[in-house]
């Protein structure tokens, strides 16, 4: 199969400087998320405490929509500077220690950086701030059904890294979010809309997964946090969303993303493909296949309600963007309509 998904969903917009910005994996664009202003100056003098030489270059990233992002250039090597917007100093030590665990284990992730008191976190311009490895590769528009394949096993291979991980941290964007957040969308809504978003909270409400497998999980692991070298995953960023979880929540948001057609249906020969090479490297799991349909749409509601909120409660932001809600609605209803064949669609031997 030939490149089948694309990029829907994704406001972002604008034209890349140069060819090697395009080349970089990252969105350095014309429309930017940055919340929190650094000048060259303040970041010079934050380099200061860190052993990685004086300041080169400094651009601001679209990337995501929950912190500040810049590349950071100095005389010794790329890394990439995150102002944080939401998280607290209190909160980030799960995941910048998740981080180096990970890198340490041999997954493609960043590392982060420590200041000369050997501390991973550090306050810039009165946010807390860090400073991690850039990596190389480039973010796919459009997966082949090989890439999709090395991303299963990439993801089977965090989940296993991540077992003897000590920290632990609960996912605050399950279902006790959804349900505290609905009041504030469903006035916003078209009667039909508002009465899907309350049959889907109530439908995963009677289902829950505590049962699953679990452990540490990405959370976010859209194509725009994976950076590919031709067909081998070379990079995962991005993990401020992480936290512990069933493992097939992440792996059902994963898919929602990497193996999905134009109309929002799961493309079978990727879906397959995807879970075969995870299930190479940590097996899928008899439970895990009953409760395949309903993670899946629990991992579309998720992204549906969190993009309605973005969109309808906008944070103020020097250039930022917020994504299309509707994408994953779409995606929704299709899971929904479909869930009799995504119970089909799983890996040969494993039975429910």
């Amino acid at each position: 199969m030939t490149a089948f998904a694309h990029r829907c969903g994704s406001s972002i917009s604008g034209n890349l400087n140069s060819p090697d910005e395009r080349s970089s994996g990252y969105h350095l664009l014309n429309i930017m998320s940055v919340f929190t202003t650094v000048s060259d100056s303040q970041a010079q003098t934050w380099l200061h405490n860190y052993a990685i030489g004086e300041l080169v270059e400094l651009r601001g990233i679209a990337s995501g929509i929950e912190n500040t992002n810049y590349f950071l250039t100095t005389r010794q090597g790329q890394y990439v500077l995150t102002l944080f917007e939401k998280l607290t100093a209190t909160e980030l030590p799960y995941f910048l220690e998740m981080m180096r665990h990970l890198a340490r284990a041999g997954v493609p992730c960043p590392l982060p950086i420590a200041n000369q008191q050997g501390e991973l976190l550090n306050h810039l311009n009165g946010k807390p701030a860090s400073l991690v490895t850039r990596l190389t590769g480039v973010s796919l528009d459009t997966p082949t059904v090989e890439q999709c394949a090395a991303m299963g096993a990439a993801l089977a291979q965090l989940h296993v890294a991540g077992k003897d991980f000590p920290l632990q941290r609960d996912n605050e964007r399950s279902n006790q979010w959804w349900k505290t957040t609905s009041p504030q969308l469903l006035p916003l809504l078209d009667a039909d809309t508002a009465q899907l978003l309350q049959a889907e909270i109530k439908f995963q409400a009677l289902h829950r997964l505590q049962d699953l497998p679990r452990g540490v999980i990405h959370a976010d692991l859209f194509r725009d946090n994976v950076l590919f070298n031709g067909n081998q995953v070379s990079g995962i960023i991005d993990f401020y969303f992480a936290c512990n979880d069933a493992w097939l929540y992440d792996i059902a948001i994963t898919v929602n993303d990497w193996c999905v057609t134009a109309t929002g249906e799961l493309d079978e020969a990727a879906t397959r493909a995807f879970l075969q090479a995870y299930h190479n490297v940590r097996p899928l799991l008899p439970i895990e296949r009953g409760a395949w349909p309903i993670t899946l749409r629990a991992a579309a509601l998720r992204f549906w309600v969190s993009r309605l909120y973005d969109l309808h409660f906008p944070r103020d932001g020097e250039m930022t963007h917020a994504k299309d809600p509707t994408h994953f609605e779409r995606i929704l209803r299709t899971r929904i309509q479909n869930q009799s064949a995504l119970q089909r669609m799983w890996v040969t031997g494993v039975t429910a």
